[in-house]
């Protein structure tokens, strides 16, 4: 008897369930309908321009103030960084344009000064100077060119001296520079013949 009663009872159990689910659910749609109601009145509200009321203290209607009027906005003149260089470098330019201009003409001021000194110079000359007269050619008896009586010179051999300290550096290298017992043997007899040279020529 248990088994069958307690299924009895189960969709009881289940529509009460359902029920409760549905009025919470139609309590939440109410709710949210209020809420949009009052947004769009609202909203209404505020788009519609409400007319300020006159003052009871007086008949005539009282004058509202005036907001004071911006004055108009003056534009600054923008002074850019890169019209500031142009115009230092045209007035360097400029700078550098007249001191070239004075410059040629101080040069060619002094040119003509020189030039002036010079003929002044020469002015002067010719009026010191005492001309004299030159004499005339003979025609009768023309140049004629001779052949020099002097002897053709003799070359000499030049005459080279060769210090002592040199000879024998000289010698000591080539003897260094020379191996073995028969090549040393010949080394006194090989400085003998360079002191020998050596004081030949000193005596020529």
């Amino acid at each position: 008897m248990s088994g069958p009663s307690r299924l009895q009872h189960l969709p009881s159990s289940v529509e009460k369930a359902e029920a409760l689910y549905q009025q919470r659910g139609q309590l939440k749609e109410e709710q949210l309908m209020k809420k949009i109601q009052k947004l769009v009145g609202e909203e209404e509200k505020l788009r519609m321009p409400i007319a300020q009321g006159l003052p009871w203290t007086t008949n005539e209607p009282k004058c509202l103030i005036k907001p004071p009027v911006k004055k108009n906005t003056i534009p600054i003149d923008l002074k850019l960084h890169s019209d500031i260089r142009a115009m230092e470098r045209a007035r360097f330019a400029h700078q550098v344009a007249e001191k070239g201009r004075l410059i040629k003409q101080y040069k060619m001021e002094r040119e003509r000064q020189q030039k002036l000194e010079e003929e002044e110079e020469i002015k002067r000359l010719r009026k010191e100077l005492i001309p004299k007269a030159q004499l005339m050619p003979y025609f009768d008896r023309p140049f004629v060119p001779r052949r020099s009586e002097k002897q053709p010179t003799v070359p000499r051999e030049p005459k080279f001296c060769i210090p002592r300290h040199k000879t024998i550096k000289c010698c000591r290298m080539s003897c260094n520079d020379m191996s073995g017992p028969s090549q040393l043997q010949h080394l006194p007899s090989s400085i003998e013949k360079a002191e020998a040279l050596y004081k030949n020529r000193i005596l020529q």
